[in-house]
């Protein structure tokens, strides 16, 4: 009767319309997981605090958990509460699936109120490619990406997008279904920026030659080793002080430890050689990261950890303050990780434009200071289909709040802002843009445009019209297509050239406009609106044989109009 009556509650709500998933948002978790590698089980006991974010009260409440997972016990104040399982289709999770508890809560929580639960739920961690592999994507492959699993030799699990290990509450969500997957992760991120969680984490090792370590991304709070007969139970507690800016992540496998000066490298028995590798790109990449961006660690900021994946074609990972890799990579690789784990320790923000987008303007810097300006260009210009794709997809999903700044999508601030980074050192100079960094305080970045008026501070310019179009708002990427060019021969010898500039798309920028004579070039800079023209005149000592705007430095929908063949000269 009581299972009836739980299905009869469950049921009226769905029909009413009133069973919203999203409806609460998860503000603390206190959880005790227990880790068995040798039978890839997890176990977990402890307390969950929810708000109720809705317009309305709400009986009802969805938690949700990897579909290897099963529901055991959900309790409020010490008494058990009726509950319905199901399992729940959503690639959020690496299994494809979610196991769903809707909960009938023992009262309605009324709007802004909070509801503890004490939840108890237990299973397998299997390595799981199975929403990747459903796409068509090759199974060799996707392994290589979804690499969380809970093994005997090797464990390493990430959170919501990868694994469901703690309880959250998403509506459903596809990988064919365009970028709904980093959206909505994006968007819990958004609602858990104030949200914080403790884990005790703990597993029995016994004690080979190399006893297994654990580890994870959070603030290490307390660590212990029992004796326990031939064995050990090692315990550790960690803490999290915002699930909007980090993806819990734990690890254990026999590692071993290089303690460098700039960060913590724990390595896999035989690979010390890729370790002390990493460790020497760690070391000649700090003074540069430095220089271009000033370090901004507070004195007890824990040192920045690499933890080594066991796959050595496994996709690199990084979330707080842990980065997961192979090192197995090479030269050029090592410093490029290096560089970006270096920039988010030396320089914390509260956006994520900045603290991430700072990490991937650092390899464009990194490119160009060990091989090429040139080779700087090839490495954005390799971005630019990628980032064309993510704006045509933006433009069919457009979203009132859609903005770089709004934006928690790593795919956007690993390719947009990079972008914006550079094209504002284009346009400042060097010297401005590395001051501004320098004077950076992320406790002042109190509001959206703190960041512009330190910049304009040091470049002495209105940048207004760029950051509304490039982070505040999501007006699309500029069309450059060269409408005239007018040569006229001076007295004096040479031609006065006169280019106008059209810019067929919605965001302005400042932009190389380049002259190619037969011996040399003559290049000056123009800042054309969106959906707008504008003409510069540059002096040529010679006829010029063809005319370009853009150097690649300024990320275009359509790069093919970008020349223009100079036939005749006016008089």
């Amino acid at each position: 009767m009581k299972f009836f009556c739980v299905i009869c509650v469950v049921c009226s709500s769905f029909f009413a319309g009133a069973f919203d998933r999203e409806a609460f948002t998860f503000t603390k978790y206190d959880l005790n997981v227990r880790i068995e590698p040798e039978q890839q089980r997890l176990g977990v006991r402890g307390r969950i605090t929810l708000r109720n974010d809705s317009a309305s009260p709400q009986r009802s409440v969805s938690m949700q958990i990897s579909s290897t997972l099963n529901w055991s016990s959900i309790q409020s104040e010490g008494k058990p509460v009726e509950f319905v399982s199901q399992t729940y289709t959503s690639d959020i999770d690496h299994t494809g699936a979610l196991s769903e508890a809707i909960v009938v809560l023992p009262a309605a929580v009324a709007p802004k109120q909070t509801i503890e639960l004490e939840v108890g739920y237990e299973g397998v961690i299997p390595q799981d490619a199975s929403r990747l592999t459903r796409i068509g994507i090759p199974g060799d492959t996707a392994k290589h990406s979804d690499w969380d699993q809970i093994g005997r030799s090797f464990t390493a699990v990430r959170g919501i997008g990868y694994v469901a290990w703690y309880p959250i509450a998403t509506e459903a969500v596809s990988l064919t279904d365009g970028d709904s997957v980093p959206e909505s992760v994006a968007k819990r991120k958004q609602r858990e920026a104030q949200s914080e969680m403790r884990i005790s984490l703990a597993f029995t090792r016994s004690t080979p030659e190399a006893p297994p370590e654990l580890l994870c991304n959070g603030t290490e709070v307390n660590k212990a080793i029992e004796e326990a007969g031939a064995a050990q139970l090692l315990t550790l507690e960690c803490s999290f002080a915002s699930l909007g800016s980090t993806l819990p992540i734990f690890v254990i496998a026999p590692y071993l430890e290089i303690d460098a000066k700039e960060v913590a490298i724990h390595y896999l028995p035989d690979h010390k050689s890729g370790a002390e590798d990493y460790a020497s790109a760690v070391e000649e990449d700090a003074p540069l990261v430095s220089k271009w961006l000033g370090d901004h660690r507070e004195q007890s900021t824990a040192k920045p950890e690499v933890a080594e994946l066991s796959d050595p074609k496994a996709a690199s990972f990084d979330s707080g303050n842990m980065l997961l890799m192979p090192l197995n990579g090479s030269d050029t690789k090592l410093l490029l990780s290096a560089a970006q784990q270096l920039t988010h320790a030396f320089f914390p923000s509260p956006h994520a434009w900045i603290h991430g987008g700072l990490a991937s303007y650092a390899h464009v810097r990194l490119i160009e200071e060990k091989e090429t300006r040139q080779a700087a260009f090839d490495y954005l210009r390799g971005h630019r289909s990628a980032l064309v794709d993510l704006e045509k997809l933006s433009t069919e999903h457009k979203r009132e709040d859609a903005s770089l700044i709004n934006s928690l999508d790593d795919f956007s601030i690993q390719t947009k802002s990079m972008y914006v980074w550079w094209m504002l050192r284009d346009m400042i100079g060097e010297n401005a843009l590395d001051a501004a960094l320098h004077n950076y305080k992320a406790a002042d970045d109190k509001d959206g445009v703190y960041m512009q008026r330190m910049i304009e501070g040091q470049a002495h310019r209105d940048l207004q019209w760029f950051f509304d179009d490039w982070v505040y708002h999501d007006h699309g990427l500029p069309d450059f297509r060269i409408s005239s060019v007018y040569p006229s021969a001076l007295a004096s010898g040479g031609y006065m050239v006169t280019i106008t500039v059209e810019n067929l798309g919605g965001a302005g920028a400042e932009v190389p406009v380049t002259l190619h004579m037969q011996s040399g070039e003559e290049s000056q800079r123009l800042v054309i609106p969106g959906k707008s023209k504008a003409s510069v005149r540059i002096q040529a000592a010679s006829m010029p044989q063809e005319v370009t705007v853009n150097d690649g430095s300024v990320p275009e929908s359509d790069i093919s109009n970008n020349g223009y063949k100079v036939e005749s000269v006016n008089h």
